[in-house]
């Protein structure tokens, strides 16, 4: 079991891979926060990305919301596929991809325009599952138990560079592209199958929606991944975002530089990242 110092690690950010390579002979999949450790102040402490630094890239599912796959495939920035219609029913194969380590930043740090490279900066609010007993083969009935916990990711998006390479890595992975955090709630103290997902840019209200609308599902998800990869604790799968992105108003409506964007869920708490020109 976890010592209160390595739980207050876990709780102001770094080494979770570290404590739960250690921890994963006994992980059983239903801990609850009550048990790492006792509730401390935020009072004079500065929160990191709770998952940093990651051992590889963040798993990432796409279009995995049916009115953000809609709103993807009528905004003219998808090259996934020719008529924008994968993960359009549940018969289909999730899209998966991945975000670099680099990308990865906490909350309240700067997320980087990006302008020389990037004229269309984007949002994605996202529940984020976090891997505590690694695995290869895992069922859909037995993936929850290979489940850490839970936090939220903003899966900022250079559109312009996901289309142009006609793939997602590039245009997924500038520098500073991964806000995960503030923290990652255990499994025993949420059920994320049934969470409110939201977003705001500037205090305005942008994405609403609920984790029980994804089209694949966790179990889904972490079954599908390790059919062939082998999970390891600390990895981090990022579940789609819901409508209500930049691109899906018209005219497009992306990041610019004194933007904050803020996204919550429902027992998770919030991430809020300020944009700038440049860090």
């Amino acid at each position: 079991m976890l010592n209160i110092d390595e739980a207050l690690g876990i709780e102001t950010g770094g080494e979770i891979c570290r404590l739960l390579d250690q921890w994963a002979p006994e992980f059983e999949g239903q801990l609850r926060a009550s048990e790492l450790a006792r509730p401390v102040s935020e009072a004079g402490l500065e929160i990191l990305a709770p998952c940093a630094p990651l051992r590889r890239n963040v798993f990432c599912v796409g279009k995995n919301y049916r009115e953000h796959a809609l709103e993807f495939e009528r905004s003219g920035f998808d090259s996934s596929s020719p008529d924008g219609s994968r993960n359009s029913s549940s018969d289909e194969l999730p899209v998966i991809f991945t975000k670099a380590t680099t990308s990865v930043i906490g909350p309240g740090q700067a997320i980087c325009a990006h302008r020389s490279l990037t004229k269309a900066l984007d949002y994605e609010a996202e529940l984020a599952v976090v891997i505590g007993l690694g695995g290869r083969g895992i069922s859909k009935e037995s993936a929850y138990e290979h489940v850490f916990g839970y936090t939220i990711l903003n899966d900022i998006t250079a559109r312009d560079l996901q289309q142009g390479h006609k793939q997602w890595f590039m245009g997924k992975s500038l520098d500073t592209f991964c806000p995960i955090g503030p923290w990652v709630v255990t499994a025993g103290e949420t059920d994320a199958s049934s969470l409110r997902i939201r977003s705001w840019v500037n205090d305005e209200p942008r994405q609403d929606a609920n984790t029980g609308e994804l089209i694949f599902d966790i179990p889904t998800l972490i079954s599908t991944i390790s059919a062939g990869i082998t999970l390891l604790p600390g990895d981090v799968i990022a579940t789609g975002t819901p409508s209500g992105v930049g691109l899906g108003f018209d005219p497009p409506r992306f990041l610019k530089p004194g933007d904050v964007v803020t996204v919550e869920i429902e027992g998770l708490g919030r991430l809020t990242n300020p944009v700038v020109g440049q860090k």
